[in-house]
């Protein structure tokens, strides 16, 4: 009896054995040194070992979806371009052999991002919306986002926001600036109804709405429309969230869409009242208050004031800034500005230093996802080598910028940096617990449905590190280089 225990104990052991070795390890870097998400599979150890430690019994948020927007500017781009180019950028981002984005935005109505200011609802007093029409997004907006669908194998999720209503029911019956009057109410949750039915029709199915984009406004520099957090409250309550539980139950709503500065006053309303929280399932945030700072306190705060609900980043940019071009090491450059670099009041400057754009982005995912963010959402996803186009004169920077009339793409590290995410993280992937010692390393994993791990290490010092990377009882060892983001899968052979 003795011995057949034992031969079971040696068997179990060396089937763990085996187990441990048959874990597969795949190894991707994006960094200064040229690196564009490229597979590294040699290493040269260096004489100090970063120890990571995964722990997948440790479960946090489940992942919704990372990606970029599709506004009037980008899908513009992208028609002025050969098929060649366009299709090239389309697959870039959405094929199996690119980005793979599985979360996005666009526009209702125009946004600065736009041609020209325009609304669906354009006649006066149409308060039935009688005149309603997507017309103007049947040029750009719409064809991109169907050719993208065609090329996506998992798909992706569309998230849609107002800048303004039409003018004509605001009170200062502005682009810029002004509230909707309580008249047009109604009119207002009527037009996102017909919006979305507008979008179904072209095979579009639109996962998530805001219910305005940035309502704290935007210095009135391009269209906009303001809300107090019980002003949007109330129209929530007593109108849009109405008419959506009977036309459109399953659109996912989201409150607030505006910097995290702000978050802690926004979901104490959102969600104290019991009313409105039953039509929000969630809060978007944008970056803005600062590009460099994650507000770690106010995303914890949010999480705890609800935690089933999505807290979603759906806006960020490098912005402020006419994109380089052709440039690889601009964008690893200690040179890129935000809004704030000029325009912040001096005791808020120090939230808007100038930062590697790459470091940017790759912080900024990183610090959100461990504290509870479940999405992040890139603004433009092509722009121009002006920053545009952008009726309002509001340059920002894009992970693809294009030359539309020599016909030419220029793929930015910001590209390769989203794509360390959005590629190796998919839909309901949870972020799953780590510890590792050393403080001059951005850390955060996440486990996929298909069981495998994907950690993302982004090394902002100059010297190259070797992690030794432990699962349970199997450890990996590999070497991220200085000035480098880092995409670690493991996954059984199983």
């Amino acid at each position: 009896m003795k011995t057949q225990l034992l031969t079971i104990f040696l068997a179990l052991l060396m089937i763990g054995c085996n187990s441990n070795q048959d874990l597969k390890m795949e190894v991707y870097e994006t960094s200064a040194n040229g690196n564009q998400l490229t597979e590294v599979t040699e290493f040269v150890e260096t004489e100090d070992v970063v120890e990571i430690t995964l722990n997948p019994d440790e479960k946090f948020q489940k992942i919704t979806g990372f990606g970029g927007s599709f506004t009037e500017s980008t899908a513009y781009l992208l028609n002025q371009l050969s098929d060649e180019n366009r299709t090239k950028i389309l697959e870039a981002y959405f094929g199996e052999s690119g980005a793979r984005y599985s979360l996005t935005r666009t526009h209702m109505n125009s946004s600065d991002f736009s041609l020209s200011n325009y609304s669906y609802a354009p006649i006066p007093g149409d308060v039935t919306l009688e005149n309603f029409s997507i017309e103007e997004d049947m040029d750009d907006i719409i064809p991109t986002i169907k050719d993208a669908m065609t090329i996506s194998k998992d798909g992706f999720k569309i998230i849609s926001s107002p800048w303004t209503a039409p003018i004509w029911m605001k009170d200062n019956k502005a682009w810029k600036g002004g509230k909707l009057l309580p008249e047009y109410y109604d009119t207002w949750a009527l037009f996102f109804s017909k919006y979305l039915d507008a979008y179904a029709e072209q095979g579009i199915d639109i996962w998530g709405i805001t219910v305005e984009n940035e309502p704290l406004g935007n210095g009135e520099n391009w269209e906009s429309m303001h809300y107090t957090p019980e002003e949007m409250n109330e129209f929530v309550v007593k109108h849009l969230g109405p008419q959506l539980e009977k036309t459109h139950p399953d659109v996912v709503l989201l409150g607030y869409d505006q910097n995290r500065d702000h978050l802690e006053e926004w979901v104490d309303v959102m969600y104290g009242d019991e009313e409105a929280a039953k039509y929000f399932d969630g809060t978007a945030i944008h970056w803005y208050a600062s590009t460099y700072d994650v507000f770690e306190e106010a995303l914890q705060y949010a999480h705890n004031a609800a935690p089933d609900k999505y807290l979603i980043q759906s806006e960020a940019t490098a912005d402020a800034d006419v994109p380089r071009w052709q440039d690889d090491d601009w964008y690893w450059a200690k040179e890129a500005t935000d809004w704030g670099w000029d325009w912040a009041p001096e005791e808020q400057k120090y939230l808007h230093p100038k930062y590697v754009p790459v470091y940017r982005y790759a912080r900024d995912i990183i610090g959100t996802l461990n504290n509870w963010v479940d999405g992040w959402v890139d603004w433009n996803m092509v722009l121009d080598r002006q920053g545009g186009p952008n009726w309002a004169n509001n340059w920002c920077l894009a992970p693809v910028i294009v030359d539309p009339e020599a016909d030419e793409v220029y793929f930015t590290p910001l590209y390769y940096t989203m794509a360390h995410f959005s590629r190796f993280i998919r839909p309901d992937a949870y972020r799953i617990g780590h510890q590792h010692n050393d403080d001059e390393l951005l850390v955060t994993a996440a486990q996929n449905p298909d069981g495998s791990i994907a950690v993302v290490v982004l090394n902002q010092t100059e010297n190259a590190k070797t992690m030794s990377i432990k699962l349970g009882n199997v450890e990996k060892t590999v070497t991220i280089d200085g000035q480098a983001l880092q995409t670690i899968v493991l996954d059984s052979q199983e």
